[in-house]
């Protein structure tokens, strides 16, 4: 347990904790001075200046998907500081892979104030937890390909997808494919 853990309260949503107004106060913004892009020299770190922020609006239509989806066909699990939302991972329950059991990651978000003070790594082991006992044996993640969003996830331990799902990676041509073994 880290030393955060004791200042806030993490839960497996449900209907009674996570509705579509859930994500009301919750900051998703993200300034990106660098991303990554693979080039035909491999992966390089290239300029990309652009600032990420959901509106309301839009995290409203966000959280009504995830209360939908929440028990149906995801997992969901959140960090609350008192009865505010302050970060979340979903999992999806599909297990899929030929080379291996993987499940998604679907969302895995922290506000902007409550980053780098261990309430994503706690999610994350979370979800981790549950794609266990999903039995998969990976967590498959279409990533942000911020240098800082990479950084993180590769703190994590998640590395490079070998087995990339195409369906995603068109949806999401940006974004790096990547898994954690469990």
């Amino acid at each position: 347990m880290s030393k955060y853990d004791l200042h806030w309260e993490y839960k497996k949503l449900d209907n009674h904790n996570f509705t579509g107004h859930s994500l009301d106060d919750f900051v998703r913004r993200q300034t990106v001075a660098e991303s990554w892009r693979k080039t035909d020299d491999g992966w390089k770190l290239v300029p990309n200046a652009y600032e990420e922020n959901w509106p309301l609006a839009q995290r409203r239509e966000i959280a009504e998907d995830l209360a939908r989806h929440i028990n149906l066909d995801q997992t969901g699990f959140g960090a609350f500081d008192g009865e505010r939302l302050i970060g979340f991972a979903t999992l999806s329950h599909r297990i899929f892979g030929a080379a291996a059991r993987s499940v998604q990651l679907v969302c895995f978000q922290v506000s902007e104030e409550y980053r780098r003070q261990g309430v994503g790594r706690k999610l994350f082991s979370m979800a981790c937890e549950e794609a266990r006992r999903l039995g998969a044996d990976k967590l498959y993640i279409s990533a942000h390909s911020s240098k800082e969003s990479q950084a993180a996830y590769r703190a994590l331990g998640c590395t490079p997808a070998e087995e990339v799902r195409a369906g995603l990676a068109a949806a999401e041509p940006f974004d790096i494919q990547m898994e954690y073994r469990l």
